[in-house]
């Protein structure tokens, strides 16, 4: 014969107990997600969490050019009549958010709104006209004159 320790009640409640510190353990193992930046293309879209980012903070100098050259993880097709959609979560929107093609600034002034179409052409064409099967664009968080987030995205000519 078994003796019961606890009562049904002590023992649902020290369950219940082990559950949340569980619960709580497994949580404060988990990094806050950066921000996401979305492209979209037609029906299809393609998001990514940044490449580089120090939550909410400057990324040191010494790492920004390695940032932007990481290959982008994540590729959507255009064709050159397409208009593309880039959008950012708000918290990037409120600083401001600037587009590199190909590791280098395409626009002097950051952009405060959470959504943008620009036409597919103007990534697919160089300042000599020629044009490009591909091309990396990288949406880059500013806060004043520091970066702080990088999201790179490859875009793939349709053939």
């Amino acid at each position: 014969m078994t003796v019961a320790f606890f009562s049904g009640k002590a023992r649902r409640a020290g369950v219940a107990l082990g559950a949340v510190s569980a619960g709580l353990l497994v949580l404060s193992a988990c990094d806050k997600p950066t921000p996401l930046a979305t492209v979209t293309v037609g029906s299809d879209s393609v998001n990514t969490e940044a490449t580089c980012y120090n939550d909410g903070k400057a990324i040191k100098e010494s790492q920004i050019q390695t940032c932007l050259n990481k290959k982008a993880e994540k590729t959507i097709t255009v064709s050159a009549d397409d208009r593309i959609r880039f959008g950012v979560d708000p918290e990037v929107a409120e600083n401001g958010w600037t587009l590199f093609i190909g590791g280098q600034q395409a626009e002097q002034e950051p952009y405060k709104k959470t959504y943008r179409s620009i036409p597919a052409s103007a990534f697919l064409s160089s300042q000599t006209g020629e044009t490009s099967n591909t091309a990396q664009i990288s949406i880059v968080e500013t806060t004043g004159k520091k970066l702080t987030g990088i999201w790179h995205f490859q875009l793939k000519k349709e053939s």
